[in-house]
């Protein structure tokens, strides 16, 4: 492969043997990924990637003197591609899906890791720039869920909305259909489930094909097995397997 086609990437990671292992399986399995660096906690990070203005990082989440988002507010001026390598952990999984950002599970699977590398291959040849790592420092700074933004994968690229303006959401096939307050509405290349896991409150579930903004809940009624009717005036039915969890929600 020629030296022009590399990917200029930094590894920040603090545990050295998990390190290690990540550069040994980038050397084996991924050729166009080309090491210039290393930082092992997020103080070193900064100015490194300062330095090396690199086109990819590797990023542990949680490291000593900060995380991962301690590491992108300071490099808020740079632009590079960001695979978060991160243990389990319901809040970072959230956050990272809520901007679509690559992430990698430890242990580090190689099949997974070879996929995220092709997919950032693929952004950075055909010059996709966009910036999920803004997306997600606002974010992680914002402490009102409504008020974040999620990053939705459409046919044509990416699109941002803030949580707010969503009104609800509709399973249709391999896709799901979001609906906006403008009346606007958007095709996005999710499931369903995707957005059930990663949309906090007000966001609830109340068919198998539908998710509403709670906040955007203008009556319900009882008649005809449940159904709520929304600002806009569209009726959703609620199935018998949700109906619980969300009158739970008219109780003081």
């Amino acid at each position: 492969m020629n030296t022009l086609q590399r990917i200029k990437s930094v590894i920040i990671e603090d545990e050295s043997a998990a390190r290690e292992a990540l550069k040994n399986y980038l050397t084996k399995y991924c050729p166009q990924i080309e090491i210039i660096g290393e930082a092992h906690n997020c103080k070193d990070a900064v100015p490194l990637l300062h330095d090396l203005e690199p086109q990819l990082v590797f990023l542990d989440v949680e490291m000593p003197f900060g995380n991962a988002f301690d590491v992108l507010e300071g490099c808020k001026d740079l632009y590079f591609e960001t695979i978060f390598v991160t243990a389990f952990s319901e809040y970072s999984l959230r956050a990272l899906n809520q901007s679509a950002a690559y992430y990698l599970l430890k242990p580090v699977s190689i099949e997974e890791l070879i996929l995220a590398v092709n997919k950032v291959q693929q952004h950075i040849m055909n010059k996709e720039i966009f910036n999920r790592n803004r997306i997600l420092v606002e974010n992680f700074k914002e402490t009102k869920p409504e008020k974040q933004q999620v990053i939705l994968p459409t046919l044509e690229g990416f699109e941002v909305v803030k949580m707010e303006d969503i009104v609800r959401l509709q399973g249709n096939g391999n896709f799901t259909d979001i609906y906006l307050r403008d009346k606007s509405k958007k095709m996005v290349c999710r499931f369903l489930k995707h957005f059930s896991e990663i949309l906090p409150y007000p966001f609830i579930r109340v068919h198998k094909s539908h998710i509403v903004n709670f906040n955007f809940v203008k009556s319900y009624h009882k008649n005809s097995g449940g159904y709520v009717t929304l600002e806009d005036g569209t009726e959703i039915e609620i199935s018998s397997s949700y109906k619980e969890n969300f009158l739970q929600l008219f109780k003081p």
